[in-house]
């Protein structure tokens, strides 16, 4: 098996697993215990908390852990949305956006928030023009991703703050998911910033918002105070634990790890530009984790489905979102539905090896031949 759906899920790095097994066969006790026990569970969950804050340029108390991007995303927008009602109820986003972002953002319009989407220009960028004429004195969020998870584009996230900052009534958040480990992350002028271990090689089921000191959100799930009151529920130390190691390792080594993906990428975009049929649609600012390809007149699930059964594992838009429809990020910067529709995925990682760089290709050339009718 061939494994390139890196975006989707990553394996869990095994001095990952290791700090999480410890932590969970040291630490027995509730962390909110206030005998023996839960005093040494909770140190060390202050003690994770700290490092995870150094590493990110924060301080402690503006982590708040979620079981994941998804729940982190709800978080921040419904927390900010019912928080600054009194100051309005606009907010706009973009079509690029994880489904747990389109999805709050929807029940939120049901409630009577006015919502509008940003333009995705051909290199993939939201359209900061048109985010300078949205902007009112009744903006109370913007929602932006870092990264998207379709293309790869990275986003103007330090131009976008500098634009929301003269509103003192708007908040910015950015989901900060499929950068983690791909691209310097920026903080300055964001307040809500979502992510999740298990795309950089943590386990599921943990992630986190940053949220700024200071910032009123109002909380999603009722309950204990666990580690803070804005997230109810009993503090998952060993979950903590491995977010902890998986973004330290995620950070140190993102240089190196990216000059390796950087020539993977390279060696794969030439073998899929000897096809006259193949687009790739993911612009040059992106990361060389995410290609986005398309083979005129083949539907992006036939050719997903094809090379499955050859053993390659790719995906035909976000995981949490193939619904069948055309990719609206790639229709965005093609202009084109029917290569919207053609569209699918690779992502590769620093453990991605040249064989199965060459394995992939060959693959592809067998679907491809066999579904075009066509030699390159």
């Amino acid at each position: 098996m061939i494994y390139l759906d890196y975006t989707a899920n990553t394996p869990a790095d095994p001095e990952v697993l290791d700090a999480y097994l410890a932590a969970e066969r040291r630490y027995i006790a509730n962390p909110n215990s206030t005998h023996i026990a839960g005093q040494e569970a909770r140190a060390e969950m202050e003690r994770v908390t700290q490092s995870i804050a150094q590493r990110l340029g924060v301080q402690p108390a503006e982590i708040i852990y979620t079981s994941g991007a998804s729940e982190a995303n709800n978080l921040a927008l419904k927390g900010i949305a019912h928080a600054s009602r009194h100051i309005g109820k606009h907010i706009i986003s973009t079509q690029l956006e994880h489904s747990s972002v389109g999805a709050s953002l929807s029940a939120l319009q049901q409630q009577g928030y006015e919502i509008d989407l940003l333009d995705i220009g051909r290199d993939g960028r939201v359209d900061l023009d048109q985010l300078r004429e949205l902007m009112r004195d009744d903006t109370i969020l913007v929602a932006v991703c870092a990264v998207d998870s379709e293309l790869g584009t990275i986003q103007p996230i330090r131009e976008i703050a500098g634009i929301v900052k003269p509103y003192p009534g708007c908040r910015l958040h950015v989901d900060a998911t499929q950068a983690v480990g791909k691209t310097d992350l920026w903080l300055d002028g964001v307040d809500t910033m979502s992510f999740t271990a298990h795309k950089f090689y943590g386990p599921n089921g943990i992630g986190a918002l940053y949220k700024r000191r200071g910032l009123v959100i109002e909380p999603q799930i009722s309950g204990g105070a666990s580690t803070t009151i804005y997230r109810s529920g009993t503090p998952t130390l060993g979950l903590a634990v491995s977010l902890d190691a998986a973004l330290t390792k995620a950070l140190a080594g993102q240089d190196a790890r990216n000059a390796r993906v950087q020539r993977l990428h390279d060696r794969l975009l030439a073998g899929l530009q000897q096809y006259s049929l193949v687009r790739v649609n993911s612009p040059a600012h992106a990361v060389p984790h995410i290609v986005n390809v398309s083979v005129t007149g083949v539907k992006g699930t036939r050719f997903q489905q094809a090379l499955s059964e050859q053993g390659v594992c790719v995906s035909v838009k976000s995981a949490c979102s193939s619904d069948g429809l055309p990719s609206k990020a790639v229709f965005a910067v093609s202009r084109d539905r029917r290569n919207a529709l053609s569209s699918w995925r690779i992502s590769i990682s620093h453990l991605t090896t040249d064989a199965e760089i060459d394995g992939f290709l060959q693959a592809f050339d067998t679907c491809y031949k066999t579904l075009t009718n066509k030699e390159n």
